[in-house]
């Protein structure tokens, strides 16, 4: 353990309290990310506001999991992908998206296929596309506005993944039956 503090309300600096307490009101609990986040009040609240962008961006709630899965499985975030399989299947996400998602396997459509290949190449290119990878996304249906709204999921994942790492967060109780190790790596 790298000593982060997983903040509650009464430990968490006093900027972080009434972030924390939302989380709170909306979960039951303050999720161990939300808590270790705490310890910036700035980050916590630039990752919840990233949050709401992004689930309020124009993807359906199939294509937001293959943006968030596709970036936690290839950041190999122990934390992030049960926590999203978690919230895909409170989104009635299909399981066979998630599935694929966390085992590396192709998605069940052609245009979630595109989203996650370009998702992809965005994280591993560092955003540098070739004009080649961006038509093929058009030709699935997308649009130059769901480039940037993958940044911006990708914005939100950064946060979460990287701190997850730094601080060795742990899975929530209510994540942990949906435990995941990357390939390869002892469980």
């Amino acid at each position: 353990m790298h000593n982060f503090q997983v903040h509650t309300v009464d430990s968490a600096p006093a900027a972080s309290k009434p972030l924390l307490e939302d989380s709170l009101k909306a979960f039951g609990y303050i999720p161990n990310l939300h808590g270790t986040l705490a310890e910036s009040p700035k980050l916590l609240e630039a990752y919840k506001t990233l949050h709401e962008l992004f689930a309020g961006s124009s993807f359906d709630k199939d294509e937001l999991t293959v943006v968030w899965q596709t970036i936690n499985v290839e950041h190999e975030c122990h934390y992030c992908v049960p926590a999203h399989t978690a919230i895909a299947k409170s989104m009635k996400v299909d399981d066979a998206i998630t599935d694929a998602l966390r085992n590396r396997l192709p998605l069940p459509t052609a245009k979630l296929q595109a989203l996650h290949t370009l998702t992809l190449a965005i994280v591993r290119n560092r955003g540098r596309l070739s004009p080649d990878e961006l038509a093929a996304f058009y030709a699935a249906g997308y649009e130059k506005r769901h480039v940037l709204e993958i940044i911006l999921g990708l914005s939100q994942k950064v946060i979460s993944n990287y701190t997850n790492h730094i601080a060795e967060t742990p899975v929530d109780k209510p994540f942990a039956k949906f435990a995941w190790q990357p390939e390869g790596l002892p469980a």
